[in-house]
């Protein structure tokens, strides 16, 4: 009986340090970007990268769309990866795709970046699906939690960079244009008109000559 109570719990703590194991790795199997969080206005480099391949295959590509709420896209340019660039009818850059220039092993960090740019109007929440393919399958990471939903919950769940309120850096930006304006608005008012000023100068000038002339006149007169 007690043998049997401690192969009992032998097992049970193999199978949980098994499943401590387990839960780390199947929680950090997902393309992640970094930054997560930005501020409306502002400009970043984002980071996508990943540690897996498809069902253990080796990555050669990520394709990611862009939500909208984006004033720019630049990919970063890297000798690993070649970068095709697909625009929407506005012009503005829609998806991306990263091939790789030789296959990403799984277990090894593969990482793709590029930078944006936000404005006033940017959503509070920024989602990025993510298409992984590799040399055998792919992978959709596109899923979005829903509301009061863990996103840690989901089987495969799209980068989601979160948007918060105008940097002070930034609205300090704004007022100080402002302020220089005002202030450029002020001084014009201030300054006195130099036209009148002139005018006079020039009367002024012409009056004494006119006195000079008046005066060698009379001399010679005399």
């Amino acid at each position: 009986m007690l043998f049997t109570t401690r192969r009992t719990l032998t097992a049970g703590v193999v199978g949980g340090a098994i499943l401590a194991l387990a839960i780390p790795t199947m929680a950090s199997a997902h393309v992640s970007v970094t930054p997560d969080a930005l501020s409306a206005g502002d400009h970043g480099v984002l980071t996508f990268s990943f540690s897996h391949g498809c069902d253990g295959s080796p990555t050669t590509g990520l394709t990611i769309t862009m939500p909208e709420g984006l004033a720019s896209v630049a990919p970063t340019m890297d000798s690993d990866w070649t970068i095709a660039v697909e625009r929407g009818d506005d012009g503005l850059v829609s998806a991306v795709t990263y091939t790789a220039a030789t296959p990403v092993p799984n277990d090894l960090r593969g990482a793709v970046s590029m930078a944006v740019g936000l404005d006033e109007s940017t959503p509070e929440s920024l989602a990025f699906p993510v298409v992984q393919t590799c040399v055998e399958g792919s992978t959709e990471w596109t899923q979005l939690a829903e509301d009061g939903q863990n996103p840690h919950d989901l089987d495969a769940p799209a980068p989601v960079v979160t948007v918060g309120a105008a940097s002070e850096e930034h609205a300090g930006h704004s007022g100080a244009a402002s302020d220089g304006a005002d202030a450029t608005a002020d001084a014009e008012a201030a300054a006195p008109d130099a036209l009148p000023t002139v005018l006079g100068a020039g009367g002024l000038v012409a009056g004494v000559a006119a006195l000079v002339v008046s005066v060698l006149a009379f001399r010679r007169r005399v």
